[in-house]
């Protein structure tokens, strides 16, 4: 059994860190056999370079949403500086299970979310961070589409914190004037709490209802173990020389 070694950006916000550890504990009761260990690229201890170069047969799950910089980039540089050559298995996003862990957390708003009437009246922001890559952006607002599509909810838009837009507020407003919307949300789609779901949570005092963010949900810790399955498959022996 490979050990699971979660990758983190890191924060100055404490919250994030807590965060990250309550979703290590939540897969090691999943899964109590399977070695976790969490490391950081910024701002939090341990770094990856302190936890890496020791754990030479572990496979890397990055606590990412999205394709973007940090996975493309960030994460693969700082792994070389620590001369690991371990494998990285897929970021989380797109999948079922981050739609799930979102319902989650607009019912623990009150948000009816098993009411198909409920959903059929109500218009979501689903509020990322943002980036500058536009296929990143694209890959959220996909899964917007899919969100609305597959729950049956009026409207789901997205909107960003930082580096692109709608801002939370436009996209507020737009569902507003939406003619089948009658309940607004907004859901962050972020891992942990910090800066930019703070952030979102200030441009959403206006709304309906205000998610937390994932955070430790179940269904993130079911998502990172299925990642961390597709990778030991892939990079098995057999797979290897097939």
């Amino acid at each position: 059994m490979r050990p699971l070694l979660l990758l983190a950006h890191g924060s100055r916000d404490p919250r994030h860190a807590a965060t990250v550890e309550a979703l290590a504990d939540a897969i090691r009761e999943l899964r109590p056999e399977l070695p976790v260990t969490t490391a950081y690229l910024d701002h939090c201890a341990p770094r990856i370079a302190q936890v890496a170069p020791r754990l030479t047969d572990a496979i890397a799950v990055p606590l990412l949403l999205n394709r973007a910089f940090h996975a493309k980039h960030d994460i693969p540089a700082a792994l070389r500086a620590a001369g690991s050559t371990i494998p990285v298995a897929d970021v989380l996003g797109p999948s079922p299970l981050l739609l799930d862990a979102l319902d989650r957390r607009l019912a623990e708003t009150g948000l009816d979310v098993t009411d198909p009437a409920v959903r059929a009246r109500t218009g979501i922001v689903l509020a990322a961070a943002g980036s500058s890559d536009p296929a990143a952006n694209a890959t959220t607002r996909a899964m917007a589409a899919t969100w609305q599509r597959t729950r049956g909810w009026a409207a789901v838009t997205t909107a960003y914190a930082s580096a692109t837009t709608p801002t939370v507020t436009d996209a507020l407003t737009t569902l507003r004037h939406a003619p089948t919307v009658h309940t607004t949300a907004v859901a962050p789609y972020l891992l942990a709490p910090g800066l930019l779901p703070d952030r979102i949570a200030t441009a959403a005092a206006t709304a309906d209802h205000l998610a937390p963010t994932l955070g430790a949900a179940p269904e993130l810790a079911r998502l990172v173990l299925t990642r961390h399955t597709e990778a030991a498959s892939a990079t098995a022996p057999n797979a290897r020389t097939a």
